[in-house]
Parts: structure tokens; C-alpha cells; sequence
């Protein structure tokens, strides 16, 4: 087995969302959205439900990202800071005399 097969750049068929789960998420994230913009009332917070945007928006856009295992746009992406060095930590020097401790 190559290390070329698991280092691909395309992703695998399981990889990839259900298309009729994904075009029904983003469906209900446009009407929620639409919702919320348009109509007074879906901004509101009710005893039974809570505060409606998130119901009508936040928890349908969750629910699509997460279809999509929490990737982060290509935009995101390049704006990611460059990964840290990896140097090894700093470490403090031992007094060479044990017994004689500063106190301060």
C-alpha cells in the first residue's frame, strides 16, 4: 500500500454529504434567514420556544455545517495563521546551592 492513497487531495464518496440533506439544510437556512429579516414576529422570544432566530436560522445553519464535518471555508482557510514552531520549551536553571534559598 502507497502513501499516495492516503494522502489524497480529492475527497472519498463517503466523504462527501447526501445531496437531497444538504439542498433541504440550505433551503431552511434561507427561509429562516428570510424569516427573521422580513417578518417582525420571527424575532422575537417566546416561553415555549426560546428566541426564535436561533431556531430559525442558527440551529438549521449548525445542523449544515455539521453535515459537512465543520470545515471552515477556502477563505477561512488562508486567512489561518501559519502554524507555530515547534521549539522546545524554555527551562529554569536549578540554584547550584540548594540550601540557600532567597526569600523575598
Amino acid at each position: 500500500m502507497s502513501i499516495a492513497s492516503f494522502t489524497s487531495s480529492r475527497p472519498a464518496a463517503s466523504d462527501r454529504p447526501d445531496a437531497a440533506l444538504d439542498r433541504m439544510l440550505r433551503r431552511a437556512v434561507l427561509t429562516g434567514l428570510a424569516l427573521v429579516l422580513l417578518v417582525p414576529l420571527a424575532r422575537v422570544s417566546t416561553d415555549a420556544l426560546g428566541w426564535l432566530p436561533l431556531w430559525l436560522v442558527g440551529m438549521p445553519a449548525t445542523a449544515w455545517w455539521a453535515l459537512h464535518r465543520f470545515r471552515l471555508p477556502a477563505t477561512a482557510r488562508r486567512l489561518r495563521p501559519a502554524a507555530r514552531r515547534r521549539t522546545p520549551q524554555a527551562r529554569r536553571l536549578r540554584a547550584r546551592h540548594p540550601g540557600l534559598v532567597r526569600v523575598a
